[in-house]
């Protein structure tokens, strides 16, 4: 058995991006439970939006544009989990 995991999802709060996290998280949690050790949500600002999966940084609006397909996260979150 897998070590459960952690998941970091830092959002910009002045831009109204809390929906967004918190469909993120809703989905992470219903699709894991569990199995992850929490879901850090950390109000920032400065229009970002990033997901740690880990210490793997799956999505970073700065890097990679837009928010992420909650797909892409999960399957990080697989990945992670995988023995």
């Amino acid at each position: 058995m897998t070590s459960p995991l952690k998941v970091r999802i830092t959002y910009c709060a002045e831009c109204g991006y809390e929906p967004q996290t918190l469909d993120l998280t809703n989905g992470l949690m219903r699709e894991f439970g569990h199995r992850l050790s929490s879901i850090e949500i950390i109000p920032w600002a400065e229009g970002t939006f990033d997901v740690r999966v880990g210490d793997e940084l799956v999505h970073s609006m700065s890097r990679d544009g837009g928010f992420p397909d909650p797909r892409t996260v999960s399957a990080a979150v697989r990945r992670h989990l995988a023995p």
